[in-house]
């Protein structure tokens, strides 16, 4: 995405979805199974493609206080910042988000106070924001991540080289210019 970002001048919002909201039955073993098998092309493609590596976090954690930071670090200005070390922290360093100490050493990373924050995750108001945006997601028809939406029209699906986000964006620019 940040790739993107340079090469075509593009906007990123990002929005809350939670694959696994509190209270999901358990993830099946088979479906874990399947997980742990396509890990290794996974890796591969991210150290080949991107010159990462990583070490995600463990399966099944409740996203949603990582979530609700998300919409105090945009209230204050630290938004693409966040969501960096949060990325950083889970598909790299293996940390478990849902842990309210390490969202506090994230959030303090970026220059965050750690009081605040801790208190902003139990704050209605950004719970309320992360609602609607979960809400927005369903009507879009959304139940994975990764997924954009290109101009409220297009949907990308699932992890995609950053040649296919390309040719989205290009097609939509194609678009705008011939209108």
């Amino acid at each position: 995405m940040e790739k993107l970002r340079q090469s075509h001048d593009v906007t990123i919002e990002w929005h809350a979805f939670e694959l696994r909201p509190k209270g999901s039955p358990p993830i099946p073993p088979e479906y874990l199974k399947r997980i742990e098998a396509a890990r290794p092309r996974l890796l591969q493609i991210a150290r080949e493609s991107y010159g990462l590596d990583l070490k995600p976090g463990p399966t099944g954690i409740d996203s949603r206080p990582a979530l609700i930071g998300a919409k105090y670090a945009e209230a204050n200005g630290k938004r693409d910042r966040y969501h960096a070390a949060m990325f950083r922290a889970y598909w790299q360093e293996f940390k478990h988000i849902d842990d309210k100490e390490v969202l506090a050493e994230v959030a303090q990373s970026i220059g965050l106070d750690s009081v605040p924050f801790l208190a902003a995750l139990d704050n209605p108001e950004y719970e309320d924001a992360v609602d609607a945006d979960i809400e927005q997601a369903y009507q879009y028809g959304l139940n994975g991540v990764p997924a954009l939406v290109f101009n409220n029209q297009y949907l990308v699906s699932g992890a995609q080289p950053y040649e296919v986000l390309r040719q989205v964006v290009e097609k939509i620019t194609a678009e705008e210019n011939s209108a």
